[in-house]
């Protein structure tokens, strides 16, 4: 698990160090550097999996040589399947001056170890290459060097992984059929497209008991824990994923049950948005094993006040089966959701973090309420889902 990372002149951070959990919740107003928390993590990602992050193992020994890694023609990879952030001079920090190119660093710390690295950010690169790639160090907080290369690679680097952008799939009629992404890789893809796939293959994979396991489902299979998690949305729904035969695509459909009996089944175009922007976190959260990494964006987006709850309660049981789940929200029930499971022992409270992000457009500060076992908080900050109280004022004032 990640348990912190650091920024350095990346995007709207001059420097940051970031406590991680988890469940992690990132809040603040619109443009105060929540996104860039999650695709700065997003980056390492997609710079590893494309090949231009791959350190070489070091020994000890040759660490405390001051031997380097070779970092000629890696880098940050900028623009690929997870994110795209443009050119150097889009993701370095605005403050930075000077003739020579700014530096960025990201690090990211993991139990003991500790992994850094900084690239040049040449204004017009989206390859940012490598300046420094220096192996975890014992000059902080103990932490250890890698004995070998088994212990070079940072986990999330290789752990499952999910990343669900908050511009996911709308309804369809029909969803990619992509073998390699959502049955090799076990991808969802960021906009959740290879979902439908992805449930069609694992229908009958079992969801491990746990407080993951819903237990008004009908089995534990996955299609059917599913259905009961989106039933805490919209009652009596069920869902159905089939390959069209001939074709490189599949169908969902959804049914529903009522007092009387179940009604004909229908395409996602006529259900509206809710449940289908929402099936691929909920697929995402149910999938999860120990030391999956999710990443969510607005995980609150087309849901009502109650289903915005329950989104909480899913991400606090992924999280206490030993999935790492980082959410950006702006929603006040997704945060009170998050203090509940805390409040019923769904996780405890130092599983919980939560970081309150303000910006004035050059820089960001946060600010952590730490929660207790009530589910109370131990501080409030303006601007911090205070706007209720501040129109209630208005209203009464």
């Amino acid at each position: 698990m990640i348990d912190r990372l650091t920024l350095h002149n990346y995007k709207a951070f001059q420097q940051a160090t970031i406590p991680l959990g988890p469940l992690t919740l990132l809040t603040g107003l619109n443009s105060s550097g929540k996104s860039s928390v999650l695709q700065s993590l997003a980056l390492l990602r997609q710079s590893y999996e494309s090949g231009d992050l791959a350190l070489s193992a070091l020994t000890a020994e040759e660490h405390e040589a001051g031997r380097r890694t070779d970092v000629s023609s890696r880098g940050f990879l900028l623009n690929g399947e997870l994110v795209g952030l443009g050119t150097g001079e889009d993701a370095l920090h605005e403050d930075f001056t000077g003739a020579a190119p700014g530096r960025i660093g990201l690090a990211v710390d993991e139990g003991p170890y500790h992994y850094e690295w900084i690239a040049a950010a040449e204004p017009e690169q989206n390859l940012l290459p490598l300046v420094d790639a220096d192996l975890p160090d014992t000059s902080e907080g103990g932490r250890e060097r890698p004995a070998g290369p088994e212990a070079v690679t940072p986990a999330f680097f290789t752990a499952p992984f999910q990343y669900l952008h908050a511009d996911r799939i709308s309804p369809a009629e029909f969803y990619p059929r992509d073998h390699q992404v959502a049955i090799g890789r076990g991808f969802l893809g960021v906009r959740g497209e290879h979902t439908v796939n992805f449930l069609r293959h694992h229908r009958e994979d079992t969801v491990p008991a746990g407080p993951l396991r819903h237990p008004k489902a009908a089995s534990d299979l996955l299609i059917d824990q599913t259905a009961a998690w989106m039933g805490d949305l919209c009652p009596g729904v069920d869902i159905q994923a089939e390959a069209i035969k001939g074709t490189d695509v599949v169908s969902l459909s959804y049914g529903f049950r009522g007092t009387l009996g179940a009604t004909k089944r229908r395409r996602p175009t006529n259900v509206g948005f809710g449940l289908t922007y929402v099936l691929p976190i909920v697929v995402a959260c149910l999938s999860a094993r120990p030391g999956t990494l999710i990443l969510l964006e607005n995980p609150e987006a087309h849901l009502h006040p109650q289903g915005q709850t329950q989104m909480a309660a899913l991400a606090a049981s992924a999280a206490a089966q030993g999935a790492q789940v980082i959410m950006e929200t702006h929603s006040d029930h997704v945060i009170n959701g998050v203090r509940l499971a805390v409040k019923q022992a769904r996780i405890t409270p130092g599983q919980a973090a939560f970081h309150y992000f303000r910006g004035d457009g050059t820089g960001v500060e946060f600010v952590s309420p730490r929660v207790d076992a009530d589910g109370m908080l131990d501080q409030w900050p303006s601007g911090f889902f205070d706007e209720l109280e501040n129109t209630l004022d208005q209203l009464i004032g």
